[in-house]
């Protein structure tokens, strides 16, 4: 039976707001950028120690707080962007709940160091668990400090729900690139245990923003596009169809240049890319709306991250019909070519930097190698090493004993779809689904290799080196992948600011883009969850495996179902692919007789 009702106290409910509010250290990073912003800042920086887990500072050179104001910023609905309720209708501020600070600071220890241009000195606020405990006169520059400490440890419960430190930086990074992306007059640094991470000075236009942010290799290919409807206009930049992405998660959308998540928008956007780009594969598109603040409610969230449109089915419509006939248009920029100055001379300001890696590629040293293009090894090679024992499949026969039959064994009667061999025995018919199959010899064949100590992992050299363009988060996912991918046979190295070069590949993939298939790499670890070594290594090799494998649809000669058999026979594990699919399927022939009422 429940109980009487009582009035919560306020300790209690701050920390519920809290929990609506601050999901996680990037909440904290997101509130506090907004709060910069919104105070006219053009310099802030960002300090994050163990991933934002430990510590997160934010420091800007906006127009600070009022002294007697300072305190009033931790009581909750204390705000100074709206004063009467209809002021909700008309918001173009960042905050306006009144819930940031105090939501903090009821779930960490916060120090506040503020002051206004006009005064002589500044002033501390120090709150802890939702109570000020310390109010004192500081000196300190123009502007606003704030650190926060002690992260979640009045609820201790949300700590548990962390992610790794490299997970949880990678969140604060994403929100930080995103801001920086909407506001590029504003320089923003970001210091990850006492080493600069990232660096984005204060651009000029959002094209030299968006190759800051998300990296050189974006900009090559997108597009600028814009469109205007009543009462609202769009504009940014999308890829073209030959640039796509394993997720959703280049996709960003902004509404008066506030970041929201709409499922609506990202509709839209891949509505103008239909029959454009292949299936399961995503567009990059960085989309701003701008619409007046009284067609659009952003109080439909706590962390301000939905909003909700008065008129949806326009901004949709104009969306859609924009990108469509924006696509319509573009044509991919003509490539860079040694002393071409006419295709220098029109590549725009943003991509000299580019240009210049590329020519100084060229004269990169590369180390001897009497490999030959990847490109021209076969789909399948036949390990020369002892193979290990066949797989047998069983017959349990009424009459007999179990026969062993191996794939090498059975007769190879066809393809059906492009994707699944047609095989028989002699009271079986089994159907192999080829790129599972693949998929299960690479990943065998990967750790085979990786497990031999005595020689180094097997590359295939490229004829010129691959140069890739990352943004600030992706960039750290890979550097910290570098071991992994390197002991699976890639040889990559930095290569300048948020850019890496690969001069290497695994031997015996068929990795026709190597560009692609490490973006994708990105885009399947950015999240990934804290794992032991040999896990994340075998994930490595399940997802190289995965893109090295021949594809579903692609037409294999007889030799080359020759040696997919062999090479079935050679390994372990064979009834199912890495991911855990099956490999095949099997049918009896009384079973089919009884199917067809034959017996």
């Amino acid at each position: 039976m429940p109980g009487r009702i009582a009035v919560l106290p306020d300790d209690i409910t701050n920390k519920i707001a809290a929990g609506e509010v601050i999901e996680r250290p990037a909440s904290i990073v997101k509130e506090l950028l907004e709060n910069a912003l919104d105070a006219g800042a053009t310099d802030i920086t960002v300090e994050l120690a163990r991933g934002g887990c430990g510590s997160i500072k934010v420091t800007d050179n906006g127009e600070g707080i009022e002294p007697e104001d300072a305190s009033l910023a931790f009581s909750r609905y204390a705000t100074s962007k709206i004063y009467h309720f209809d002021d909700i209708y008309k918001v173009c501020s960042f905050g306006f709940r009144g819930e940031a600070l105090p939501s903090i600071a009821s779930v960490s220890r916060v120090e506040l160091i503020t002051r206004k241009g006009e005064s002589l000195a500044g002033i501390r606020v120090i709150a802890e668990s939702g109570e000020i405990k310390e109010i004192a006169e500081a000196g300190c520059p123009e502007g606003t400090s704030i650190s926060v400490t002690r992260i979640f440890e009045p609820v201790p419960v949300r700590r548990k729900f962390l992610k790794s430190e490299l997970t949880e930086q990678g969140h604060c990074i994403d929100v930080i690139s995103r801001l920086a992306l909407s506001h590029p007059a504003v320089r923003l640094t970001v210091i990850a245990n006492g080493r600069e991470i990232l660096n984005v000075p204060a651009a000029k236009d959002m094209g030299e923003r968006l190759a800051l942010v998300l990296g050189a290799d974006f900009l090559d290919q997108m597009f600028f596009f814009s469109g205007e409807g009543e009462g609202m206009k769009i504009h940014g930049f999308a890829s073209g169809p030959s640039l796509t992405r394993a997720n959703a998660r280049h996709i960003y959308c902004f509404v008066n240049k506030r970041f929201i998540r709409d499922h609506q928008i990202n509709h839209a956007v891949m509505t103008a890319y239909r029959h454009l780009i292949e299936g399961k594969r995503y567009p990059a598109c960085v989309l701003f709306v701008d619409i007046s603040p009284r067609d659009v409610d952003v109080n439909v969230h706590p962390a301000k991250l939905e909003v909700r449109f008065r008129n949806p089915r326009e901004v949709y419509q104009l969306v859609v019909g924009t990108l469509s006939h924006a696509l319509e248009d573009f044509s991919a920029p003509p490539p860079f070519r040694d002393g071409d100055r006419a295709s220098e001379t029109r590549l725009p300001p943003t991509h000299i930097h580019h240009a210049g890696v590329e020519e100084a590629l060229k004269r990169y040293s590369l180390s001897s190698g009497g490999g030959r293009h990847f490109l021209e090894r076969p789909i399948f090679n036949r390990s020369q090493s002892t193979p290990a024992p066949a797989f047998h499949l069983f017959e349990q026969r009424e009459d007999s004993a179990s026969a062993p039959i191996t794939f090498t064994d059975l007769a190879f009667l066809g393809q059906a779809d492009g994707t699944y061999l047609i095989f028989q025995s002699e009271d079986w018919m089994i159907l192999l689904d080829q790129h599972a199959a693949h998929e299960r010899i690479i990943f065998e064949n990967l750790k085979k290799k990786a497990a031999r100590s005595d020689s180094p992992p097997a590359s295939q050299r490229l004829l010129l080196p691959e140069v890739i363009s990352l943004s600030p988060r992706d960039f750290i996912t890979l550097k910290e992948l570098l071991p992994l991918l390197a002991a699976a046979g890639f040889e990559m190295e930095p290569f300048g600011h948020d850019t890496l070069v690969v001069k290497a590949v695994p031997a015996g993939l068929f990795l026709p883009e190597p560009k692609r298939v490490l973006m994708d790499f990105v885009e399947e670890f950015a999240n990934r969850e804290s794992a032991s070594l040999d896990e994340n290594r075998e994930k490595v090799y399940a997802f190289l495996a995965c893109k090295g494998a021949v594809k579903a649809g692609q037409n294999l000669s007889s030799a080359e179902v020759t040696a997919l058999c062999a090479d079935l026979d050679s390994i372990p594990h064979v009834q199912t692919c890495p991911h855990g699919r099956p490999v095949f399927i099997s049918f009896a022939f009384r079973d089919l007789e009884r199917m067809f009422k034959r017996r």
